[in-house]
């Protein structure tokens, strides 16, 4: 009607019909043929940066049709939108989908997809890609993309997903595009360009960039990078930045720089079986640790130091390294830091880094085993150290209330055993404190008084079966 009415009016017009959606293959499609979703933006994009220049409609008209032949589009979403004006149970709103369910396919007007399935992200992105690019699939080979061609990723949000979801998705499918079929995006634009309403969900994009025939400066990826203040427009992640995201990802455990090593000495049987024996302890607590931070907390304490103590007993299993306890326990501190997550996990990794320090400070001019004398003022310094990040001091009912007294009561006892105890009793002793810090300082109603702090419950434990690792 707009180019029949434009016509009308003497105005010179041309249409581009986008129909990148392979979720809608040739045999449905019929003579209706694709959806346009996601992939519209882009042809948009670069059709206005280069009527911006000035260039004749026979140009901009040719390069978007051309952006449109080299288009593939695929979505996929977790739940029908909600149209307003329509309760949730409109017979007209669709199927609904169960809690483990994600249909691929789905329309951005709440049109059905192809299929509803049961998988987690990387299947289902594995499954999304091989609609996209599989030759095999007649039906839906639409474009054809070697390695060697330039292509750019988008990875649009249908408008319920949150940006740190997106970021996932975004960095899966950069993957396994590049694991499964070398193909690596001269750009990546993620973000919320065509949405569904409030639809939680998420399209995948390929364009294949091609020549225009148009000369310098008016290339497809020019007119992409091209700049513009549209609201939706969000500008793309350079394949510079990309590729230096995957080279700094991650860094294992054998790629850090060595520690430096020093005299003191430990069995190392002797360290596993003292550990193992208060982590399999703080294990073994773990329900009653969850118990309580469901009633004082968030709920995550028991999980967070569980997951801690199963990590570091899977390396110990393995464990072959050195006699050096501080070389040991930077290892295992390395654990903590990535496996241990909230408040306390940050707590450990800081108070572990520290005793590594603290005992390195020790470290005698020959090999010597380690003392508790040794461990005492490596444990002091420790606690000083923690004392500069958190404002936790005995008292407050955080971890503290049972670290404090194992450290001063071993200083000053030198025996390990009277040191437990004195965690213990000092976990036990936080029943009725009112918290001065952490997640029972916002906890209101009834309950909290009769349970003991959660983190310095788990921590008691740890030690007391630590203690009992010594004895064996």
């Amino acid at each position: 009607m707009a180019v029949e009415k434009a016509k009308a009016r003497g105005l010179d017009v041309e249409m581009v019909v986008v129909g990148d959606d392979v979720g809608v293959g040739r045999k449905k499609g019929g003579k209706v043929g694709r959806r346009g979703i996601a992939g519209t933006a882009l042809v948009q994009k670069i059709a206005g940066a280069l009527a911006a220049t000035g260039a004749p409609l026979k140009d901009v008209y040719g390069v978007a049709k051309l952006s449109s032949e080299n288009l593939v589009s695929v979505g996929a979403s977790l739940s029908h939108v909600h149209v307003p004006g329509r309760t949730l149970e409109d017979p007209n709103a669709g199927e609904a989908l169960s809690i483990e369910e994600v249909e691929i396919g789905m329309g951005i007007h709440n049109e059905p997809g192809y299929a509803k399935v049961k998988m987690a992200l990387p299947e289902l992105v594995t499954t999304m890609l091989k609609q996209l690019l599989d030759q095999s699939d007649k039906d839906r080979a639409f474009l054809k993309i070697a390695p060697e061609d330039e292509v750019v990723l988008l990875i649009n949000n249908l408008g319920g997903v949150s940006p740190l979801e997106l970021g996932g998705i975004t960095a899966e499918v950069a993957t396994q595009l590049d694991k499964d079929y070398e193909i690596k995006p001269v750009r990546v634009l993620s973000g919320t360009f065509m949405t569904s309403l409030n639809g939680l969900g998420f399209s995948i994009t390929i364009l294949k960039l091609v020549d225009t025939g148009l000369g310098q400066g008016r290339s497809m990826l020019e007119l992409l990078d091209a700049p513009a203040e549209a609201t939706g427009w969000q500008a793309a992640v350079s394949p510079e930045t990309w590729s230096e995201k995957f080279r700094h990802n991650s860094v294992a455990l054998d790629e850090e720089p060595p520690t430096e090593p020093t005299n003191l000495r430990v069995d190392r049987t002797y360290l596993q079986e003292v550990l193992a024996s208060g982590l399999n302890r703080l294990i073994e607590a773990e329900p009653d640790i969850t118990t309580y931070d469901t009633i004082a907390g968030d709920g995550d304490c028991g999980i967070g130091l569980r997951r801690g103590a199963e990590s570091i007993l899977k390396y110990l299993e393995k464990y072959k390294g050195t006699d050096d306890i501080v070389v040991a326990l930077t290892d295992i501190t390395r654990i903590v830091e990535t496996s241990m997550d909230g408040t306390s996990g940050a707590l450990y990794a800081i108070f572990l880094n520290a005793l590594a320090n603290g005992l390195r400070l020790q470290s005698p001019s020959s090999p010597s085993e380690v003392t508790p004398a040794i461990w005492g003022k490596g444990l002091k310094y420790s606690l000083n150290s923690l004392a500069k990040y958190t404002p936790a001091r005995p008292g407050d009912r955080t971890l503290v209330d049972a670290l404090d007294p194992f450290v001063e009561t071993l200083i000053a006892s030198d025996d390990p055993k009277k040191a437990a105890d004195a965690a213990r009793k000092g976990a036990e002793n936080t029943k009725g404190m009112v918290a001065s810090l952490g997640r029972t300082v916002y906890v209101g109603g009834e309950g909290w008084q009769g349970v003991p702090d959660p983190g310095a419950h788990g921590l008691s434990q740890f030690l007391t079966g630590l203690v009992e690792g010594l004895s064996r």
